[in-house]
């Protein structure tokens, strides 16, 4: 357990330095905002893009990755579905609900990516990049869908299927796959450039999702809020290990699998959630809490799933 916790400590130290900057108010508040855009403009695309246009794929049952986090996927946005009925009975208005569902089914790349790294090196990030990749459309149109369907914003397909379809994590991920498949060779000052930018990727996005929480508000947790956080970083990683199992993977795989269910929410979904009618408050809240509650979640759901599959 103890290298476990070493190895996720680097990780949360650099959020708690974005948390710490951010209210020291030492840096100028417009940075942040840009530095928002630029990483979800630049930074992870580019980390998505070298990471799968380099990845191995030849030991990789990528396929059965992908289509077990799918499933995954689909039986958790089912499950949160369903608790619908209850959550009106207990009085949680639509806009509300909206937020339990994407922050139980949304996941935090920048903390998946970074913990994946520490723990087993290039299979690591290359199993959850090919996950998160595999997983971007599908949870867009679920979160998006569920939106539309229970917030009080704009009901407009047209955007959303712009959104969809234009957006740079989608595109990155697409082109380094596009790539790697090519047998293409990338012009060698090119692929360092998008090296250098990649590798700033990882921190300077941990230093994001610190500045976004909100501590305040977590330390007074509401019931959903606490009902988020078991669903997310507990729940997730049982469905997606049944899951793995279901589809006979196991060993490393089946462990960054389970990792990259167990991670917070992501923070991209609360400016979602201002779009589109969303409770984005409750969004920020629950990002807050969860992100705090992982430090200790992670290296339970890490343990078992070795357990589970077998070292």
């Amino acid at each position: 357990m103890l290298p476990i916790f070493e190895s996720i400590l680097p990780v949360f130290l650099l959020v708690l330095l974005g948390t710490g900057l951010k209210r020291v108010k030492a840096i100028d508040a417009g940075f942040w905002h840009g530095l928002d855009q630029f990483g979800y403009f630049v930074l992870f695309p580019a980390l998505l893009f070298q990471t799968l246009s380099n990845a191995d794929f030849a030991g990789l049952s990528t396929a059965t990755v992908a289509l077990t986090t799918n499933v995954a996927v689909l039986v958790m946005s089912l499950l949160v579905l369903s608790l619908w009925p209850l959550a009106k009975r207990f009085g949680l208005g639509g806009p509300a609900f909206t937020t339990l569902f994407q922050t139980s089914t949304r996941w935090n790349a920048f903390i998946g990516l970074a913990i994946a790294e520490k723990l087993a090196g290039t299979i690591g990030l290359t199993i959850v990049a090919v996950t998160m990749a595999a997983i971007i459309v599908p949870i867009n149109f679920y979160n998006v869908g569920v939106l539309v369907w229970f917030g009080n914003g704009r009901r407009d397909i047209r955007s959303f299927v712009t959104r969809i379809v234009t957006n740079p994590i989608i595109l990155g991920a697409a082109a380094g796959i596009a790539f790697n498949l090519s047998g293409m060779t990338l012009y060698e000052p090119l692929a360092m450039a998008v090296d250098l930018v990649a590798r700033a990727s990882l921190g300077l996005g941990l230093i994001m999702v610190g500045a976004g929480l909100r501590i305040a508000d977590a330390l007074r947790p509401r019931k959903v809020v606490l009902l988020a956080g078991f669903l997310k970083l507990l729940f997730f990683p049982v469905v997606m290990v049944a899951t793995a199992m279901a589809f006979g993977l196991s060993g490393e795989v089946l462990v960054m699998l389970a990792l990259g269910a167990g991670v917070p929410t992501a923070m991209n979904g609360y400016v979602l959630a201002k779009q589109m009618g969303g409770d984005a408050p409750l969004y920020a809240t629950i990002a807050t809490l969860q992100t705090a509650a992982a430090f200790l979640t992670i290296p339970l759901v890490i343990v078992v799933a070795r357990y589970v599959a077998g070292g």
